[in-house]
């Protein structure tokens, strides 16, 4: 039976490179993949972009109202291969609930296997709900380590605007859209830029 798994770390773990090499595997095997990502995410167009400069075009550009069983199904149909291994997502902290439990209906039912990478939580500190959904359902549950500048592990994405950092504001704002940037920050760091959690 094939499984859902959730790779998951801060700004600056790799997730994008990860998925675009995990997708030349599969293909130098002769195995047949789908890629996708949400639409939300505008960073890259219709391509994949790793941070390094890799990048990988997107089979299925994924809007909040997408049935993703539907379309990985469509996909299926318009590429007709004997059989579809992998389904590699980027980006998938922005997917929906919904989107997530088809996601595991169509590793569960038809059997094929979904590698989802995204983010934890937000610059607040609070779950994305495809996270969420991810952390409740998947089958693996993967954790990919990035460095805060300070040496120790980073597990917080730290949004700024300009050169200032900001707490408040709307869940999704994409790296490089409007002076956004993001920093990946240890606990400790975090908490120097942002004061006590409980404020």
């Amino acid at each position: 039976m094939a499984k859902l798994h959730f790779k998951y770390g801060a700004m600056n773990s790799g997730k994008s490179d990860t998925l675009i090499k995990t997708a030349f595997n599969y293909i130098e095997r002769g195995l047949n993949i789908v890629t996708l990502k949400p639409s939300v995410d505008t960073k890259g167009d219709r391509f994949i972009v790793a941070r390094g400069g890799a990048k990988r075009a997107v089979d299925i550009l994924a809007t909040p109202d997408t049935n993703l069983n539907e379309a990985i199904q469509a996909y299926k149909k318009s590429i007709n291969p004997e059989k579809l291994n992998c389904i590699l997502i980027d980006e998938a902290q922005f997917l929906s609930r919904d989107q997530i439990n088809q996601l595991f209906d169509t590793a569960k039912i038809d059997d094929i296997s979904v590698i989802a990478y995204g983010l934890r939580a937000d610059f607040r500190t609070d779950l994305f709900p495809g996270s969420k959904r991810l952390f409740e359902l998947a089958d693996n549950i993967e954790k990919l380590p990035t460095m805060c500048g300070c040496g120790s592990q980073a597990e917080f994405n730290c949004r700024k605007q300009g050169n200032k950092y900001v707490f408040e504001g709307e869940q999704v704002a994409i790296d490089g859209e409007e002076a956004v940037t993001y920093d990946s920050l240890c606990g400790g760091c975090y908490t120097k830029e942002r004061g006590p959690i409980l404020a």
